[in-house]
């Protein structure tokens, strides 16, 4: 299962990268049944990546199969809208452009909310880390340019050290408050997949 969610995530790379949808190979291939099915798996908004195609095989003066290609895409979409690809999704950050049947939304979008939770309230707990280091260096160097300044210089110094304690303080405490909710929203992920 882990090897399939790296190929997903290596094959949206792969698509993300290319201003074509398609290769001119892959338009000469015709393969729109492999095509939809991709494309609905990886929850793409049907019209706009079909017109993306036609676009795309323009080109090379072919036109897609839309009859074929959206059979293919019925299928993956099928593999997509489950709880499990929600989940997974959210994780990385990927937003849900409402292509999942009525039947099965609920589930991949409480999935999908689940991990965009986590996905966010990671993205802040590192976004917060890196403003405690970054203030705790700046504390350290503020210490010593306390220990090498002139006397008439001290008290502005002190002035600044007192302050950025207070902010730093700030910080670790909503670094705490992050990481207190990340635990909760981890727990929370391990109940939603233990009931799959």
């Amino acid at each position: 299962m882990r090897v399939f969610f790296v190929l997903a995530a290596v094959g949206i790379g792969l698509f993300l990268a290319s201003c074509n949808t398609l290769s001119k190979k892959e338009c000469l291939a015709g393969d729109w049944d492999g095509i939809g099915f991709t494309d609905g798996f990886y929850g793409h908004s049907p019209e706009a990546r079909f017109e993306q195609h036609i676009k795309s095989c323009k080109r090379v003066k072919v036109v897609p199969d839309r009859a074929v290609w959206k059979k293919g895409y019925q299928a993956g979409l099928l593999r997509y809208c489950t709880p499990e690809q929600g989940l997974w999704w959210g994780q990385r950050g990927y937003a849900y452009v409402g292509v999942c049947p009525p039947e099965t939304e609920p589930g991949f979008l409480h999935g999908h909310d689940l991990g965009r939770r986590q996905y966010w309230l990671e993205t802040d707990l590192k976004r917060v880390t890196d403003e405690v280091k970054s203030k705790e260096e700046e504390l350290e160097d503020l210490s010593r340019k306390l220990d090498e300044a002139p006397e008439a210089e001290k008290s502005d110094i002190r002035s600044d050290i007192h302050n950025l304690e207070w902010e730093l303080g700030r910080v670790r405490d909503k670094q705490r408050d992050v990481e207190s909710e990340l635990d909760t929203t981890k727990a929370a992920v391990t109940r939603f997949l233990s009931q799959l």
